[in-house]
C-alpha cells in the first residue's frame, strides 16, 4: 500500500486534480465551447441553405433519429471519463432488439418483455465489468470480444427474421410524428433530456462524479485516496449495458421492426460523439455538455447532408473525419500549450 506520506500525496493528487487533467482543464472548456459554436454554425448554414431544414417536422425527425446514440452516449461519457470504454453497446442494442422480437413472437406480454431485456443488458454489463475489474483485462479488448458475442447471441435469438406488429400503444410514443404538445420534441428526445440533466448532475455536482475524474486522471492515486475503483468501474459497465439494452427496445418500437442487426455500427457514432465533445479517451477530462454537443452536431450534420442528397457513404466519411479531428486536435493544442508552459518556466529560471 505504500508509506503514509505516499498515501497522503496520492490522495492530494486525486482530490485536487493535479497532473495532466488539471493542467488542461481550461483547454477542455475551450474545446467544449468550440464544439458548441460549430453546432450553432451548422444550424445557421442549414437554415440559410436548405429548404425545410428549420421546420418542426424535420427537427423532430433529426433529433429523434439520433436519440438512441444520444442515450447510450450518456453512460459512455462516464465510462470514458473514468478511463474505460465499451465497444459492445451497439451489439447489446441489437441483442435487446432481438430478444424483444423473439419474446413477442413467443406470445409474451410487452410489459414482461421489457424487464427481461433490461436484465439482459445488466448481465452483459456485469460480464464486461467483471472481466475488466476482476480478471484485469483491458476494456478495449474485452468489449471488442463481447461486441461479437452479443451480436452472435442476437442472431441465435432471432436468426435472420424480422418481427413486426408491436403494440401501437407503445410504438406511437417513439416515432418522430408524435411530439410533446407545443414543441417539436419527441417523447424519446424529452426522455434523453431528462437523463442528460441527471447525468450532468451526477458527473459534475457529486462526489461520485469527482471520483470518476480522479480514476481517469490517476487510478492508483484514486485508490490510495479511498475510492472504490473496481466497484465504480463495474457499476459503470452495468449502467452502460442497461442503457444499451433499453435503446434496443426504443429502436425496435421506433422502426416497428426487431432484427438481430439493428444498431449495426452505432458504436462508432457513440464514440465519435463522446470524443468530439472533448472527452479525453485516456480519461480524467471532459464535460457532459461537450458530449451532448457532439451528439447533436453529428445528428444535425447527418440530417443536413441527407436533405442535400449526399450519399450515405460520404456521411460515413464525414463522421470518420470528425472522429479523427476530435482525437487529434485537442492533443495538438495540448502539446502546444504544454510547450509554451515549459518555455515560460525556462525563462523564469
Amino acid at each position: 500500500m505504500g508509506t503514509a506520506a505516499e498515501t497522503r500525496e496520492a490522495a492530494d493528487a486525486a482530490r485536487s486534480g493535479k497532473g495532466r487533467a488539471g493542467r488542461v482543464r481550461s483547454l477542455a472548456l475551450r474545446w467544449d465551447t468550440a464544439v458548441g459554436v460549430l453546432l450553432v454554425a451548422v444550424i445557421v448554414v442549414g437554415l440559410g441553405s436548405t429548404d425545410g431544414f428549420g421546420s418542426g417536422e424535420n427537427l423532430a425527425f433529426a433529433f429523434n433519429d439520433i436519440v438512441e446514440v444520444a442515450v447510450i452516449a450518456l453512460p459512455m461519457t462516464l465510462l470514458v471519463v473514468a478511463g474505460q470504454v465499451d465497444l459492445s453497446v451497439a451489439s447489446m442494442l441489437g441483442l435487446g432488439s432481438a430478444l424483444t422480437g423473439a419474446l413477442w413472437n413467443a406470445g409474451w406480454a410487452f410489459e414482461t418483455i421489457v424487464p427481461v431485456v433490461l436484465l439482459a443488458g445488466v448481465a452483459g454489463g456485469l460480464l464486461n465489468g467483471w472481466l475488466v475489474t476482476r480478471v484485469g483485462l483491458p476494456s478495449l479488448a474485452v468489449t471488442i470480444g463481447t461486441l461479437a458475442l452479443y451480436r452472435g447471441l442476437a442472431s441465435v435469438a432471432l436468426g435472420s427474421d424480422a418481427v413486426t406488429d408491436f403494440p401501437g400503444t407503445y410504438a406511437r410514443w417513439t416515432v418522430d410524428t408524435t411530439t410533446v404538445p407545443g414543441t417539436f420534441l419527441t417523447y424519446p428526445v424529452l426522455l434523453f433530456a431528462v437523463l442528460a440533466v441527471i447525468t450532468a448532475v451526477v458527473l459534475h455536482a457529486t462526489g461520485f462524479g469527482r471520483s470518476l475524474f480522479a480514476i481517469g486522471a490517476q487510478e492508483e492515486a484514486a485508490y490510495f485516496a479511498g475510492i472504490r475503483v473496481k466497484r465504480i468501474k463495474l457499476l459503470l459497465f452495468v449502467v452502460t449495458g442497461l442503457f444499451a439494452s433499453f435503446t434496443g427496445v426504443l429502436f425496435t418500437l421506433r422502426y416497428g421492426s426487431a432484427r438481430a442487426d439493428n444498431g449495426l455500427g452505432f458504436e462508432m457514432l457513440v464514440i465519435a460523439s463522446v470524443l468530439l465533445g472533448g472527452i479525453d479517451f485516456d480519461g480524467g477530462k471532459g464535460t457532459l455538455f461537450g458530449a451532448v454537443a457532439g451528439v447533436l452536431l453529428i445528428g444535425v450534420l447527418k440530417n443536413l447532408l441527407t436533405l442535400n442528397d449526399i450519399a450515405n457513404e460520404v456521411q460515413v466519411i464525414v463522421t470518420g473525419l470528425l472522429l479523427v479531428a476530435s482525437v487529434l486536435t485537442p492533443r495538438v493544442i495540448a502539446a502546444v500549450v504544454e510547450r509554451r508552459h515549459r518555455r515560460a518556466a525556462g525563462d523564469r529560471l
